[in-house]
């Protein structure tokens, strides 16, 4: 495989067993002058497979996902596994020590900036170490989100469709096997520098999804997200189940509508959401109301859906600013 990467591994991809290390690149500054930046990876493989490549933590805040990733890379039995799993937990990996989306080394958005740089800054190395190094490897690739710091999601999946009858059939029953009541089918529209660009670019089987958020990860939603990724990994074939795996629910395919139909503040203050996550909404219907507490005698600025569709995500901070975004619609799938 011939790269311009600068990053290297100690891990060998083509042995069997489970092996757990890093990827790792230079970074010289003050405090460390022949420093590198570790990312944590795991190679797992067994018998002949697929490979999947499973990803969390491309932004820092988003915990569901690092920790089902972590528990799989500790608890699972190489000899589980038909074919192989590459497992990166926390793939931004400085801004998952910060607890941040970005990056503290540069302020990169790892999810904004592939296929990155193998010469650029360590963010855009980290992208091009991915999608040009790991992704090649797979036939699958699962990127676990979250909402972060700033927003809360109705737990829901994410597939990649082309338009390829073949293909997109096989997108859709993976998210069925995933088994959460939504998902979002999308088409990479104009590239966007974003991780799912890259595994477009490489044919790669796409799935993803948003499992929480508020800056926190619950119980509920961690085993959740177990049940539904060991549903996953069976389905695929690499890690079949032993005995009865939980069930998953009936899938709703959703989409995001053509015209932008997110909810922004207009307004500094705190929000006061008016609906629960899950909602239906109409046109017109109010999202939430943006209250200055500073100023008790004025009356709350109310924001409204402009469109209907499905309340997938709100805000999870009170305060806001004007551009936050408030709300998030999805609307139903017409493939």
């Amino acid at each position: 495989m011939t790269s311009l990467t600068r990053a290297w591994t100690r891990l060998d991809f083509e042995r069997d067993g489970k092996q757990v290390g890093s990827f790792n690149f230079n970074h010289s500054v003050h405090r460390s002058a022949y420093g590198v930046v570790q990312i944590p990876l795991a190679v797992i493989r067994g018998g002949r497979g697929p490979t999947v490549l499973l990803m969390a933590g491309n932004h820092g805040d988003e915990y569901e996902g690092q920790l089902v990733l972590a528990n799989l890379v500790r608890d699972l039995d190489p000899g589980r596994v038909q074919g192989r799993l590459i497992v990166l937990p926390m793939a931004n990996a400085p801004a998952a020590k910060a607890g941040t989306r970005t990056s503290p080394l540069d302020g990169g958005n790892l999810n904004r900036v592939f296929p990155g740089d193998p010469g650029g800054t360590p963010t855009e190395q980290i992208a091009y170490y991915i999608g040009e190094e790991l992704m090649p490897r797979a036939q699958t690739f699962v990127d676990l989100h979250s909402g972060g710091s700033s927003l809360e999601y109705a737990p829901s999946t994410l597939t990649q469709v082309r338009g390829d009858s073949e293909f997109d059939r096989r997108a859709l029953a993976a998210a069925r096997a995933f088994g959460y009541g939504y998902c979002l089918a999308f088409k990479v529209q104009t590239p966007g520098g974003q991780a799912t660009d890259s595994a477009f670019k490489h044919g790669l089987l796409n799935l993803g999804g948003e499992f929480g958020g508020q800056g926190i990860a619950t119980p509920k939603l961690v085993r959740k997200l177990a049940d539904g990724l060991a549903r996953l990994l069976d389905h695929l074939g690499v890690v079949p189940a032993q005995g009865a795996l939980p069930p998953g629910e009936p899938v709703r395919f959703m989409a995001s509508p053509e015209v932008d139909a997110n909810v922004y503040a207009t307004v500094p203050g705190v929000m006061e959401p008016a609906l629960e996550l899950g909602a239906w909404v109409k046109a017109g219907d109010l999202a939430c109301l943006v209250h200055t507490p500073e100023q008790p005698s004025r009356e709350p600025v109310p924001h409204r859906f402009e469109q209907p569709g499905f309340l997938v995500a709100r805000r999870a901070m009170g305060r806001v600013e004007p551009g936050d975004c408030l709300a998030e619609l999805w609307i139903d799938y017409k493939p």
